[in-house]
């Protein structure tokens, strides 16, 4: 059995505010950390869930803070260590994890060639063999800068959604989807799938 429930999703294309955390915690989190926490934020306001493990899967991660460590490196031959540590892969999700007192855990995957399919599918693993009852399933991407722009293959719009994925209805007007029909999509499109 593939099947799951997804809850309707919470959405972020933009940089958002982040008011509800405090200036000095915001203040040097890039596009993509601030659209992960704002999402997850939602999600958990909407369904009140609690403490729940995070999967994010993303094609780029904090490319545009990689891209400044590597001018960086370049010009000046040296690597501030705060700009690296805002710039590994689990950033988003840590800084969702302090924003919001997590402790469940979260894991991060890239999935190879830009393959959401194959993301969604590894998030979900832990729920369809039983290890966890739900998880809170984020996808996110922010715009690549302009020296990058002639290297984007897909969409280059901000775009970050988070839902609750559970083997059973745990929550009012969640959608349920058979994994094993979906074989290609993109992550707008199945964005779009679980917000009917």
């Amino acid at each position: 059995m593939n099947s799951l429930f997804f809850t309707k999703p919470s959405l972020c294309t933009e940089t958002p505010s982040l008011d509800f955390t405090p200036p000095l915690f915001r203040r040097r989190l890039s596009q993509l950390t601030k659209m992960v926490i704002q999402v997850i934020h939602s999600q958990i306001e909407e369904y009140n869930c609690g403490d729940i493990k995070q999967f994010l899967i993303s094609d780029r991660g904090e490319i545009n803070r990689q891209y400044q460590i590597l001018t960086q490196l370049f010009e000046d031959e040296e690597i501030l260590p705060a700009s690296f540590s805002l710039a590994v892969y689990n950033t988003p999700v840590g800084q969702a994890s302090l924003a919001m007192k997590l402790k469940s855990g979260y894991s991060v995957l890239f999935p190879c060639g830009q393959d959401f399919v194959q993301g969604l599918q590894t998030a979900c693993a832990a729920v369809l063999s039983g290890d966890e009852e739900q998880i809170l399933l984020v996808y996110a991407d922010e715009q690549i800068t302009d020296d990058y722009a002639n290297l984007v293959t897909n969409d280059n719009t901000p775009f970050a959604f988070c839902t609750i994925v559970s083997a059973k209805e745990l929550y009012a007007n969640s959608i349920k989807i058979d994994l094993s029909t979906i074989n290609k999509i993109t992550p707008q499109d199945f964005y779009k799938e679980i917000s009917k």
